[in-house]
């Protein structure tokens, strides 16, 4: 695009001392604007990453892949769907599960909360809920002792301890002489877990699914099947597929479609901040627009002695062009590289800050997730790099068009 003399003397122009220094603090003010920009907007979308991985990650410890159940809302033959489903391409592991929703009561405290009955060894394969375990393991869980594991935020709630009995209120009545009768059961606390999910740790509890059908009067049969799949990215792609190979015969939902509201939400956070951050380096990258200005005011001399030996206006256009380039380029440089070193070690430059000032940012007491992520992601770079330089290229059009229309009579008049 650019000839040979038009890049040597914009290359020139860079390095040139300036009559005045204000024009050069403004360019390197749009240097560092640019550069400090791109450095807070890969910065920001890095973390955004990490929180938005971390929750996944802890939304899936409670969430399957991927969920089968009846078209009735129950699975009667389970086991040999189960047989099935374990042979299919992509399925890692698989496991049966009773949902319901009771009122637990323990002393003078009621909350509603949604129980899940599981097996305990077949559970590990698809929930790391196992993992999360403060007190107890799911282990423990029994067929006909009517023990549970609660959240650790309903422990908090009801004020109950590992040991300690409360009572499930199920949905299910009781006709009698006397009236209806709500069903009544009492269960031994035998463990807690702690996800970092407030919706999961508030309101879930997990008990035997031998004791969940019983409660629930189900008799053989399951609310359905959790999945594991070997790419929970690919899971709706995946899930299409196993739909398909069972005919229609069931409900298979995968975990975007479970939580699809809330990843919708942090996608569109993600965009605005992305635009809003993005403000910053157009505010920087238009600060060249002045800078330019100034300098073919600055150079109109040099400008009308170069026309008047026959370079030609696009040339001239070249010149500025490639000036303002350069600017922009060192600015995208310098905090594209700024940007991908903060977001590689925020997680130990923020400990070394909050250590060094004597302040915590995220308190464990107040924040499930006390850390700040980070999740660097090429593609994001790359196009906050492009995007970044795009505007600086376009900031230089209108300077470099004023110069190409100085009139060399006007300006050696006075000269």
């Amino acid at each position: 695009m650019f000839k040979p003399l038009s890049l040597y003397i914009g290359l020139r122009y860079t390095g040139a001392k300036r009559r005045t220094q204000f024009i050069s603090f403004i360019t390197l003010t749009s240097v560092l604007g640019i550069a400090l920009g791109v450095t807070a907007l890969i910065t920001v979308l890095s973390v955004m990453n990490g929180f938005e991985a971390e929750l996944r990650q802890r939304i899936l410890g409670m969430t399957a892949h991927s969920t089968i159940t009846g078209r009735t809302g129950d699975l009667s033959n389970w086991q040999g769907l189960q047989n099935r489903i374990k042979d299919y391409e992509h399925v890692e592991g698989t496991a049966p599960f009773v949902k319901g929703q009771v009122m637990i009561n323990a002393g003078r405290r009621v909350s509603g909360s949604l129980l899940r009955g599981i097996l305990p060894a077949e559970e590990i394969a698809v929930s790391d809920v196992g993992e999360k375990m403060k007190i107890g393991t799911l282990n423990l869980l029994k067929a006909g002792k009517y023990q549970i594991v609660l959240g650790s935020e309903l422990a908090n709630y009801l004020g109950t301890r590992v040991g300690e009995k409360i009572t499930i209120i199920s949905p299910q009545v009781n006709s009698t002489p006397a009236g209806i009768i709500p069903r009544l059961r009492r269960f031994t606390v035998v463990g807690i877990f702690e996800v970092g999910m407030y919706e999961y740790d508030r309101n879930m509890a997990i008990i035997h699914i031998e004791d969940a059908k019983k409660l629930l009067r189900l008799g053989d049969k399951v609310t359905g099947l959790r999945l594991k799949l070997d790419d929970l990215f690919d899971a709706p792609q995946i899930t299409h597929k196993i739909a398909r190979k069972l005919y229609g015969q069931y409900y298979v939902r995968d975990w975007t479609q479970a939580h699809s509201n809330f990843f919708q939400a942090i996608k569109t956070e993600k965009r605005v901040m992305f635009i809003i951050l993005l403000l910053i380096v157009a505010v920087a990258a238009f600060n060249i627009v002045s800078t330019l200005v100034m300098v073919v005011t600055d150079k109109k001399a040099d400008i009308a002695i170069l026309k008047t030996q026959g370079l030609s206006p696009m040339a001239v256009m070249r010149i500025f062009i490639i000036l303002g380039s350069i600017i922009g380029l060192v600015g995208t440089l310098l905090g594209t590289v700024g940007g991908v070193l903060l977001a590689l070690n925020v997680e130990t430059i923020v400990p070394a800050i909050e250590e060094f000032f004597g302040v915590n940012f995220m308190a464990a007491d107040v924040y499930y997730i006390s850390n700040l992520p980070s999740k660097l992601v090429w593609a994001d770079v790359l196009v906050i790099s492009l995007v970044a330089f795009g505007l600086s290229l376009l900031a230089t059009l209108y300077p470099a068009w004023q110069a190409s229309r100085v009139n060399p009579a006007e300006v050696l008049r006075y000269e």
